[in-house]
């Protein structure tokens, strides 16, 4: 092996740390994300003319909510029910106690992407009651952001050297040295770059929409998970399984998850591109 070539990753998750209390990178590039993502949707919604202070303060205060909420209980239903059925204060307050006796604080390591889904798709019914925007509109609107947060999701695990790669022998392989000494595949960045092509063919089919065809309700919602979670499932063949029960699985996980995704994806395209043609024999 030419261990030139590889990458010696070996980053402290931790920026700095106040007492109990740890800012990780992890947070912050997540944080940095959704502000972005945040800023992106306001120029979009001006464009719309659907844009208030208060849906904007609103939909932050949901969508946070929503992600964070699904993607957590996500993890621990899905990835690993046993101990947090058994701690479950620990879900949502996750401070544990040492050998000392004092607690302290372990932060958020488990959120789950699918479930992160499925939270905010329900914090937008939600919010789309209590600002009266059309529930379609809205869950377009975040579909078209919903990939370029997911790439800053991945440099946020790649950080925390996690969800690594399987062993590999190519030249651009990273050794995580907080877990082994191995050259794995930087799975990671792999999704994360290709989150970011979705975001840029989304958010050009929206900005160039009049230029190319008609777009219907769900079109963008549809695309977005489909195509997110078809990435997702092919590049799991890359990644070591995350739980040891996935070990006996034809398919781990992730890849279960990300069928129902990918199928309800697949229909809202089909779906939106026969009521265009509909409309157009008309």
């Amino acid at each position: 092996m030419n261990m030139i070539l590889y990458v010696n990753w070996d980053i402290d998750p931790v920026i700095f740390s106040l007492g109990s209390v740890k800012l990780q990178y992890y947070g912050l590039i997540f944080v940095t994300g959704l502000v972005l993502c945040y800023y992106i949707i306001g120029h979009i919604y001006k464009k719309e003319n659907i844009y208030t202070p208060d849906a904007m303060e609103k939909l932050f205060i949901y969508a946070v909510l929503g992600i964070f909420g699904g993607a957590r209980l996500g993890h621990c239903l899905f990835y690993d029910f046993e101990y947090f059925s058994s701690h479950i204060i620990e879900i949502f307050i996750p401070f544990k106690e040492n050998a000392n006796g004092v607690y302290e604080f372990i932060g958020y390591k488990g959120l789950a992407s699918h479930g992160g889904e499925i939270g905010l798709f329900i914090s937008m019914l939600l919010y789309s009651r209590k600002v009266h925007i059309p529930f379609s509109k809205i869950i377009d609107i975040i579909a078209i952001l919903a990939p370029l947060g997911g790439a800053f999701i991945r440099i946020s695990n790649l950080m925390n050297s996690e969800i690594i790669g399987r062993p590999t022998d190519l030249p651009w392989a990273f050794i995580f040295t907080q877990v082994d000494d191995l050259p794995r595949h930087p799975s990671q960045l792999y999704e994360s770059l290709c989150y970011f092509i979705i975001f840029l063919i989304a958010y050009s089919i929206y900005k160039y929409k009049r230029h190319l065809f008609k777009i219907g309700s769900y079109f963008y919602f549809g695309l977005s998970i489909f195509a997110i979670f078809f990435v997702r499932f092919l590049l799991e063949y890359t990644k070591e399984n995350q739980k040891g029960f996935e070990d006996s699985l034809f398919f781990n996980m992730g890849q279960l998850l990300s069928i129902p995704f990918i199928l309800i994806g697949i229909i809202l395209i089909v779906r939106n591109v026969m009521i265009i043609r509909k409309k157009g024999n008309k």
